[in-house]
């Protein structure tokens, strides 16, 4: 497994590098392939240290992000999330390598831009996507933890947003 350990406004020794890779390094189990590269950002923020661990992956995407005190307990903590995300999703992750319907679901290309302080939007990602279903999406948006997920529709090829609601079902909008 290849990490790429980046900070923000903190430095990464080689302490921290080491116990990075130790930690994240574990769920090299889970994935058949040796060339999965997985991105570790630390981020400070305050007295708060957040570490953010996003691995590409045959299609999917995990992502977890955790914020403490300690760093040490934020890689703990992202690490031990990552793992419970992959035993959660195993059988459904192992359910679609099969399935030849869903292509592989990548970002081809991402762009962000931070715009000024002058407009209400302050950041601007540019993705492409493939079709996927309904399920598939689910799965996706639960792997890297966010509230929605827009995606292409297998069935109708028509862009769909995919939310979690607040008693924790699941809508679609989709468009026309």
């Amino acid at each position: 497994m290849n990490i790429n350990i980046r900070g923000s406004k903190v430095e990464i020794t080689p302490a921290i590098k080491e116990y990075i890779e130790e930690k994240v390094g574990k769920i090299a189990k889970y994935f058949t392939s040796e060339d999965i590269k997985a991105t570790v950002v630390c981020r400070v923020n305050g007295i708060n240290q957040t570490v953010e661990v996003t691995v590409p992956a045959t299609k999917m995407i995990l992502r977890a992000e955790v914020t403490t005190k300690d760093l040490y307990d934020a890689i703990d903590r992202v690490s031990d999330k990552l793992e419970r995300q992959i035993r959660k999703n195993k059988t459904r992750m192992n359910k679609k390598k099969g399935k030849d319907l869903i292509q592989e679901f990548t970002f081809t290309s991402e762009e962000e831009t931070d715009i000024g302080s002058e407009e209400k939007i302050v950041k601007r990602k540019v993705i492409s996507m493939k079709p996927m279903d309904e399920e598939e999406a689910i799965l996706q948006m639960e792997l890297i933890d966010h509230d929605f997920f827009v995606f292409r529709s297998a069935l109708t090829d028509e862009i769909n947003i995919l939310y979690k609601r607040k008693d924790g079902d699941y809508g679609i909008i989709e468009t026309k």
